[in-house]
């Protein structure tokens, strides 16, 4: 049975990145991974980073490490507004470690329930997924 195609964007602060046509959207929010295909209900919701994986067809797939955003299902399609979104291969795994040591360390020295706590939160999970996408898996 042949897929549906619907229009996807990917915005980031310096533009969109993807504008396409796809017939799946594969992401992450703060509830849990979500599957998208066409007329899917309304839904707005919060992402979480992961892997975003923009389906054209069930062989062609692009893939981005996607940071956090909110995603916007209407019937015109879907729209991700995101903080970043990288192709995998673009990714430096050494870079993204250090980004994650800081982060950690940003962590153990904040105090808790502070703002300084939560970005350096948010920061660690941002790169412990993109090190996973990267290949470089965390830990």
């Amino acid at each position: 049975m042949a897929k549906t195609p619907f229009r996807t964007e990917v915005l980031t602060p310096e533009g969109s990145c993807f504008d396409e046509e796809v017939v799946q959207v594969s992401t992450r929010t703060k509830t849990g991974s979500i599957g998208i295909l066409a007329r899917h209900q309304p839904l707005l919701g919060m992402l979480e980073p992961t892997e975003l994986r923009l389906y054209r067809s069930d062989t062609d797939i692009v893939t981005y490490a996607q940071g956090e955003g909110y995603i916007q299902v209407s019937p015109d399609g879907v729209l991700l507004l995101v903080e970043e979104a990288h192709r995998p291969e673009s990714l430096d795994v050494g870079d993204l470690r250090d980004k994650l040591r800081r982060a950690e360390e940003a962590l153990s020295a904040a105090e808790a329930g502070t703002e300084e706590q939560r970005r350096a939160a948010r920061d660690r999970r941002r790169w412990e997924a993109f090190l996973q996408i990267a290949g470089g898996a965390a830990g």
